[in-house]
């Protein structure tokens, strides 16, 4: 977790397994963030940039949880800062899982976000929450049916009430301990694109530190991303693997 620590100003203890918290705004992603946490919180702003960040701590069958709120996004494109904050950190900060937090009343505007997050990181759990507000809409959503179409585990939750958080801390720890494995569903594009991704990623894997989910940088490239490139090189250490990451750049820009 050092790369985490230098890159984004945490200090997570030698066996505190850090969870980024992520949703839309309006989804009560704060209401579960305190609920989790309680007083054991810090705020202050990222590194370099005036988003505001809040970290929390919380124990949970005798574990220790470092969750880092990250800005509230609908998409993970990286067109605002609050949008690139929340990107650089699931994929450069490396947690060992993220919560996307997910409103029960219009769950499909929130899934987008969702998506973005599993074509990153296999290690993600979806709070479905407000689920009392749903109900008083007559809205009934399946849960299990979600969490076997979207292949990650759903929980729901009324934060505000403090109604499916134990669950919730459950499948935290579980996924971030490595205990549930999980097959997160995948967006696919029009076939040109998928060629075009797999040919680029084969280029590109050669130069790209292991961590790195290389379908998911090949797509970003493809999109005109090429900032991406210098996020990964700012999370690297060794400064030959910077030179190796950069001239691999400039060969598959040619």
């Amino acid at each position: 977790m050092e790369s985490t620590s230098q890159l984004f100003g945490l200090n997570p203890l030698p066996d505190q397994l850090v969870v980024a918290l992520a949703g839309n705004p309006n989804t009560g992603k704060s209401t579960v963030f305190n609920a989790l946490t309680g007083l054991n919180q810090h705020t202050g702003n990222w590194p370099g940039k005036t988003v505001l960040r809040a970290e929390g701590s919380f124990m949970h069958r005798d574990k220790k949880i470092l969750l880092v709120d990250l800005p509230g996004t609908y998409s993970l494109l990286a067109t605002s800062a609050d949008e690139q904050t929340a990107r650089d950190f699931i994929c450069l900060g490396r947690p060992q899982a993220t919560v996307v937090v997910a409103d029960a009343t219009c769950l499909e505007r929130n899934l987008n976000l969702a998506l973005q997050v599993m074509e990153i990181s296999s290690r993600v759990v979806v709070c479905v929450n407000l689920m009392d507000e749903a109900r008083r809409r007559g809205i009934r959503v399946d849960v299990e049916a979600l969490s076997s179409e979207l292949g990650a585990p759903c929980i729901a939750t009324a934060a505000r009430d403090g109604l499916g958080l134990d669950k919730l801390k459950d499948a935290i720890l579980d996924m971030a301990a490595g205990i549930t494995d999980t097959s997160p569903r995948q967006v696919s594009y029009e076939p040109h694109v998928e060629q075009a991704a797999a040919q680029l990623e084969a280029r590109i894997r050669p130069f790209l530190p292991g961590w790195a989910n290389c379908r998911w940088v090949a797509l970003r490239l493809l999109e005109g991303d090429s900032g991406i490139i210098r996020a990964i090189c700012s999370s690297l250490d060794d400064d030959s693997e910077k030179v190796f990451l950069k001239e691999g750049a400039a060969a598959w820009a040619r």
